[in-house]
């Protein structure tokens, strides 16, 4: 995202104005934690991309061991 953040001219705190996404959330999605889908959709519509540019899905195989 922070690519995406870059040539769009946007800023982390952009995203809190513009949107009212939560400092802690922002923080969240820096951490790899859990984030809902609404404020992921939300941010790609934001910054005009898709969805692979905001997140990264990695595969927890170890559920599958």
């Amino acid at each position: 995202m922070e690519i995406t953040l870059i040539k769009r001219d946007k800023t982390r705190s952009d995203l809190k104005k513009d949107l009212g996404i939560s400092p802690s959330t922002l923080a969240k999605m820096s951490r790899g934690e859990v984030v809902a889908l609404t404020v992921i959709l939300k941010i790609c519509e934001y910054l005009d991309c898709p969805i692979q540019e905001v997140v990264e899905f990695i595969e927890d195989k170890s559920e599958y061991s």
